[in-house]
């Protein structure tokens, strides 16, 4: 034994061991309610050139993300989101309107949103069989986009939106998970497409419905990263 001015330092340290060990698990809870991840998938829009939903336009997106696990079911999300948004009224729903319109828009989409999401099912419990779960989500962010040359009016190219939508996830192992997400993005605003209201005396066909504000969409496939660590060999009694 080491014994300097009559204390017992080994055996003090073994009787803090415990403590230590605890504390490592504090640490642990902590770790294993934090993930990092990212995605790959396509960005597709509705407007006045595409009023319905076509998997068809999507354009190559990407997304990354940290995720806080406020509890087993319940995650809050921030992340931003990165890709092309195009279409034209020639790959749209053809009418003669459109045809005699014919316009189009490319545009480069950067988005940064704050979501919830709510897992349906119990899947991170250490007792459960489960390694799968649907959840949906929603929360609020902003957007940035680029490319239009030519704007009928003037306007902001920063605009706010609502991220909605729905997923499920896999437990690959207690460190990586994958996913597949499908979510829309509500804007207050209808420039996204550049075709908004016009002047109706002057028959140039390049109006668009003021009434129906724009939307876009992301389609991926994510892999994150949880931060899971080891819980400590020697329980404490």
């Amino acid at each position: 034994m080491i014994y300097i001015k009559g204390h017992n330092l080994l055996g003090k340290a073994f009787n803090a061991f415990p403590f230590f060990c605890l504390l490592l698990l504090s640490f642990q809870v902590k770790a294993q309610s934090t993930e990092i991840g990212g995605g790959i998938g396509g960005l597709s829009y509705t407007g006045d050139l595409n009023r319905g939903y076509d998997l068809l336009q999507n354009r190559p997106a990407a997304t990354v993300f940290h995720r806080t696990n406020l509890n087993n079911v319940v995650s809050f999300r921030v992340g931003v989101t990165a890709g092309k948004l195009a279409s034209s009224d020639e790959k749209g729903d053809i009418d003669t309107f459109s045809s005699q319109r014919d316009a189009k828009f490319d545009v480069f989409i950067f988005e940064a949103s704050g979501v919830l999401e709510y897992h349906f099912l119990d899947w991170r419990s250490e007792r459960s069989l489960i390694r799968w779960t649907p959840y949906v989500f929603g929360g609020v962010g902003i957007f940035a986009m680029s490319g239009h040359q030519n704007k009928p009016e003037e306007y902001s190219n920063v605009q706010p939106v609502l991220p909605f939508g729905v997923g499920f996830k896999y437990i690959l192992n207690p460190k990586w998970y994958l996913g597949i997400e499908g979510g829309a993005r509500k804007s207050f605003f209808d420039y996204l497409d550049n075709v908004s209201e016009g002047n109706v005396a002057v028959k140039n066909y390049q109006n668009g419905n003021t009434n129906d504000n724009d939307m876009y969409y992301f389609v991926g496939f994510t892999i994150n990263y949880s931060f899971y660590t080891i819980p400590c060999p020697f329980p404490y009694k």
